[in-house]
């Protein structure tokens, strides 16, 4: 027997995103799945963005290939959907050549920390000023669901039927060891911490980090028995302990174990830029 549905409100259908003004409504509906992070991931940068009073125009947003990296094309800012992996050295050569640019790189575990691994941790390490921002749902959710470099132990995918044998990154810990000067961590759960994350990275000077831990219902979740994207949801409201200041390196994301979010790292060093011009300005001497 059919089950009887109450027509959706015209307000409802007629509802427009808060953050309307920054989005490409001609490129809408997205390809999301329902129940994944990555709607809310996009809102908390909106808003961060719009709590800032940044001018768009003096905004650009590079990304990988993904489902994150399809975030490039619904901003309406000047953007790069780049080839796997290599967001950060497109982001790069767009930040030295136009500085004066806020150079944000939005893009997902997969495409930073796999094919696009050795292109971080260099950008890191030379302190490019760029902000980074990640959403880790630990698997490659676009093209099937296989293994990636966050999958946990354990963990069933497309590759690994039987669970995954490998050892995973931290991406906090990379990060801070590889040089960030800002890294944090929030889950899509908590919408408001998550942009005012995003906004201390929007507005520090450096190589600044944001993971952000986000549900995949439709790969990961479907195949870990997880269930839709609410449960996940739950799970992150019963398991997150938020630690500020905590040393990075005892903030894995390891089954059994707490969801450690917070602020880990907030220093201050001279940018690839500064050392180039000081150097450029002795060589002029």
């Amino acid at each position: 027997m059919p089950v009887k549905t109450k027509p959706m409100p015209e307000l409802v259908r007629g509802a427009a995103h808060p953050m309307e003004k920054y989005l490409r409504t001609e490129r809408l509906p997205h390809i999301w799945c329902s129940g994944c992070g990555l709607g809310t991931a996009l809102s908390s940068f909106l808003y961060a963005v719009d709590d800032l009073k940044l001018d768009p125009d003096k905004v650009a947003v590079v990304s990988g290939i993904g489902c994150t990296g399809r975030i490039a094309g619904y901003v309406r800012m000047d953007t790069y959907h780049t080839t796997h992996g290599r967001a950060i050295p497109f982001a790069t050569g767009l930040k030295l050549a136009k500085p004066e640019l806020k150079v944000v790189v939005y893009s997902g575990d997969g495409d930073l920390f796999a094919i696009g691994g050795n292109h971080f941790i260099h950008a890191a390490r030379r302190n490019m000023d760029l902000t980074v921002l990640c959403v880790n749902n630990f698997n490659y959710g676009m093209t099937g669901g296989q293994v990636g470099p966050t999958t946990p132990v354990g963990a069933r995918t497309t590759t690994t039927p039987f669970g995954n044998f490998e050892h995973t990154f931290n991406l906090v810990h990379l990060a801070a060891s590889a040089g960030a000067t800002y890294v944090a961590r929030w889950t899509v759960l908590d919408g408001r911490r998550l942009k005012e994350g995003i906004k201390e990275a929007l507005t520090h000077k450096g190589f600044t980090f944001v993971e952000i831990v986000a549900p995949c219902p439709t790969n990961y979740g479907r195949r870990n028995r997880i269930g839709e994207g609410l449960d996940e949801l739950r799970f992150y409201r019963e398991n997150t302990v938020i630690r500020h200041g905590t040393d990075p390196k005892a903030a894995p994301l390891e089954p059994g174990k707490p969801i450690v979010v917070g602020k880990f790292v907030d220093i201050q060093k001279p940018t690839h830029l500064d050392l180039y011009e000081t150097k450029a300005a002795e060589v002029r001497k």
